[in-house]
């Protein structure tokens, strides 16, 4: 963390994150941010949930220890949780990365358990990402949507649905929307 004077709602780190104080961010050595991100108030994110290794070679190394990766400027809203996917291989659950490109937007209180999120991704509110679901660039997943697990979203998507499908395409002028440095600008502590 920086030196700055403590005061505001957020903490910005060196690298220009702008976490708030009333966040949750457990794990926090298991965590990547690469800059210039905003983590509002409620949000959690499980950096504890570790890929765990069967105990037969114990010689050999944890590996990476990455529980979540993310990009810069991106945007987590209120109440919305990112955990690492899980599930049961070779007789052994364990949790795998969740990484997260630069530009992706989530709205409140959704849920992400996906295995990659690509660039310029619009999360809407209340959706939920199934476990390994993979979303590709420049994708628009409607509120209220529920991804279910391991879908591949493919890039230029609008998806909308319980269970979500993909309802048509990103226009060309909607692209220019999807960069959020002007949102990051926009947080602080004013």
């Amino acid at each position: 963390m920086s030196k700055k004077p403590v005061k505001g709602e957020y903490i910005e780190t060196d690298t220009g994150n702008k976490v708030s104080r009333r966040s949750q961010i457990i794990g926090t050595t298991n965590i990547i941010l690469g800059g210039k991100t905003v983590i509002q108030a409620e949000v959690i994110i499980r950096g504890d949930l570790l890929r765990t290794y069967p105990a037969s070679n114990p010689s050999d190394k944890q590996g990476n220890t990455v529980a979540v990766a993310i990009g810069r400027y991106c945007f987590f809203s209120r109440g919305c949780e990112l955990r690492p996917p899980g599930k049961l291989y070779k007789g052994q659950f364990s949790h795998y990365p969740l990484k997260i490109a630069d530009h992706v937007f989530v709205g409140p209180s959704s849920i992400i358990e996906a295995a990659l999120i690509g660039s310029h991704v619009n999360i809407g509110a209340n959706v939920v990402v199934g476990k390994f679901a993979i979303i590709k660039d420049y994708v628009r997943i409607l509120d209220g949507s529920v991804v279910p697990p391991n879908m591949v979203i493919p890039s230029f998507s609008v998806v909308a649905g319980r269970p979500a499908r993909v309802v048509g395409e990103i226009a060309e002028g909607e692209l220019d929307g999807m960069d959020l440095r002007e949102v990051y600008r926009g947080v602080g502590n004013a």
